[in-house]
């Protein structure tokens, strides 16, 4: 609940200023200027509405002498928005009030409507600047794609679920490993919800301090602790009519489970070292890449608090359980790449993408992502060739494209097979860079289409490998 103290000797302002706030505003009001900060110091107030002769009785009413008077004020009560009262005649002086840092004023007459509505927009006004903080502090450079059809059935039941969900208000709770994508999904239901104009605000719970993890969720007032110099909204605040993503949830204490707790029952959260209560209007989506029954049985982690976070599950499969997806990934990944890079590289070579099949991928997707940026970086080629990926990726050790040299041959063999692996590795890069076409593939290399063809069964290469994915192919989001 909102607390706002009038303080005016004006009885027409006094009665218009009540009439314009709802039940859920407390409102005091002192009529002689004597009144004014004991009543402040009395209690904890949000906002006063107050005549300009009362905090500056001195007739110049100069822009230093009603800053100090605007300093006398924050004294007793740091927290205070302050709204000046003053007749239409002196509005030069409050124009001087505002720019001493009070947030606004209003002249006599006051109308019930003008009260509201500059109540409304200084709360509006504190609102933006804090989600524009945070938007400015967040990674937003990655566009979300939309919701697309993906090859391996189990991946297409996850999508089904976010599909059904996302429309709800429902609390959903996203368990898989590392990497898998777990925050690629919350924003998907985000975006397809109808918060999807609202905010989406993404809390790595494992990444903030202990001591500033209630501070971030829930915001602080001005003083509430060493290093609050002023108030600040938190990012369940922030997020009212949007959607707030906990990330890592099991990470959180003890403590903070139950203050979370408190904010999912009751629908309502104060500041840190507030009392004014705030209706919780965002969505939450939680994620953990641990077990958390796991937990709530060794006492980790409250089983109320899952109980309430579990309303929705989805689990998210690990990469080796959705292999089929592992070509479209590598692609999109591999196009994003072309777009960052400016680099010409036209596909992966078989051999990876066998390596990428049998791999057991303890990292998921993220891992997949990582190698082969790497390996963007690294080559120097028109194809992803297995010398720039770890020999770990294949099995029995290096790639393919390393030659042993093998001391026990006479050196025509080793010769020999030198230049098999090097007509090989000639054929394969060439036709990746003209992307699977024989014909061009042929009169680059200064051979026959027939000569081509022979050797493309000589070492088992498969042309339509080397060719482009065609518009309108099945493609992952995730």
């Amino acid at each position: 609940m909102q607390h706002i103290l009038v303080a005016t000797d004006n009885q027409a302002a006094a009665k218009a200023i009540s009439r314009s706030f709802s039940t859920q505003v407390q409102l005091s009001v002192v009529r002689h200027p004597d009144e004014l900060k004991p009543a402040l110091g009395k209690r904890t107030h949000d906002v006063i509405f107050a005549d300009i002769a009362w905090l500056d009785p001195s007739p110049e009413r100069s822009f230093e002498s009603i800053r100090t008077a605007l300093r006398a004020l924050w004294v007793i009560a740091p927290n205070l928005e302050v709204i000046i009262l003053t007749p239409q005649e002196n509005i030069r002086e409050a124009v001087k009030s505002v720019r001493a840092g009070a947030d606004n004023y209003l002249t006599y007459p006051v109308s019930p409507e003008e009260a509201a509505y500059v109540l409304e927009s200084l709360r509006e006004s504190h609102m933006m600047q804090t989600e524009l903080e945070y938007l400015r502090s967040a990674d937003s450079g990655s566009s979300l794609a939309p919701l697309q059809q993906v090859a391996s059935p189990v991946m297409q039941a996850v999508f089904d679920k976010v599909r059904r969900v996302a429309q709800a208000n429902t609390t959903v709770l996203l368990q898989g490993e590392t990497g898998t994508g777990k925050g690629v999904l919350a924003k998907l239901i985000h975006a397809q919800s109808n918060r999807a104009s609202g905010p989406f605000m993404g809390v790595h719970c494992g990444a903030i301090p202990e001591t500033l993890v209630e501070s971030e969720l829930f915001g602080h007032e001005k003083g509430a602790f060493t290093g609050a110099s002023r108030r600040k909204a938190g990012r369940f605040e922030v997020a009212a009519k949007g959607t707030i993503f906990l990330d890592e949830v099991g990470t959180i204490s003890q403590p903070t489970q139950v203050r979370l707790l408190q904010v999912l029952q009751d629908k309502v959260f104060q500041r840190v070292g507030g009392v004014a209560d705030i209706p919780m209007e965002a969505r939450i989506i939680a994620a953990s890449n641990v077990d958390l029954e796991d937990m709530v049985r060794r006492g980790e982690f409250r089983a109320d608090l899952l109980f309430r976070l579990n309303v929705f599950p989805i689990r998210v499969p690990s990469l080796r359980d959705r292999r089929e997806d592992i070509p479209l990934l590598a692609e999109m990944f591999l196009q994003r790449l072309r777009q960052q890079h400016m680099k010409k590289i036209d596909g992966i070579h078989p051999e990876v993408l066998e390596a990428f099949s049998r791999y057991p991928w303890p990292g998921n997707i993220r891992e997949l992502e990582n190698l082969l940026e790497r390996a963007y970086i690294l080559e120097t080629s028109h194809m992803l060739s297995p010398d720039n990926f770890p020999p770990d990726l294949f099995v029995g050790g290096a790639p393919l494209a390393n030659v042993s040299l093998d001391l026990s041959l006479p050196l025509s063999e080793v010769r020999d097979r030198a230049k098999e692996h090097a007509q090989r590795r000639y054929i394969e890069e060439m036709l990746a860079a003209c992307r699977g076409r024989v014909t061009l593939t042929a009169e680059r290399a200064g051979i026959s289409t027939r000569q081509l063809r022979k050797l493309l069964g000589r070492y088992g290469i498969d042309k339509s490998h080397y060719k482009p994915a065609k518009s309108g192919t099945k493609n992952a989001s995730l």
